[in-house]
């Protein structure tokens, strides 16, 4: 029987909504916002004398991002333009500056969280300092489902 119910009320809102999109009418056309604030923000007296306001340009997210790569603003982004960001954070493990990752360069994060893990400085980690290495998850919005077993029978 829910289900003649929640069809039904699919039915309406799609009614409803065609009405909304097609109908329209007793309703004024709604005009642009910005050409009324510009009139409503120009003084009274000397308005042909104030500056306009230039526009803000709608750069899509894209040409922004293109233009953060493109450093010298030719139009073409490089390789060594598109690596520079790589090449910062090669930086920051090569250490020593020898142009080359080692191993212990390479993993100095997991290093650095062994040693601050390991409290007694044993150089091996009990389970209760293991458990301090586990990632930390923030806890889920979602609420928890209901178990399944105790769900009603569906009725026909």
């Amino acid at each position: 029987m829910w289900r003649y119910w929640a069809i039904g009320a699919a039915v309406l809102a799609a009614v409803a909504g065609g009405a909304m999109l097609l109908g329209g009418s007793g309703r004024p056309a709604l005009l642009p916002a910005q050409p009324a604030a510009q009139a409503a923000a120009a003084p009274a007296t000397g308005a042909a004398d104030a500056d306009p306001v230039p526009e803000a340009s709608e750069a899509t997210r894209e040409q922004k991002r293109f233009a953060r790569y493109d450093r010298d603003q030719d139009g073409k982004v490089t390789r060594d333009e598109y690596l520079a960001n790589r090449r910062k954070g090669f930086a920051k493990l090569d250490v020593n500056g020898d142009g080359r990752l080692d191993f212990d360069e390479w993993a100095a994060k997991a290093t650095a969280k062994f040693v601050a893990a390991d409290h007694d400085k044993s150089g091996a980690m009990d389970a209760a300092e293991f458990a301090t290495t586990a990632v930390k998850r923030k806890p889920s919005s979602r609420p928890k489902c209901p178990p399944t077993a105790a769900a009603p029978a569906e009725e026909s």
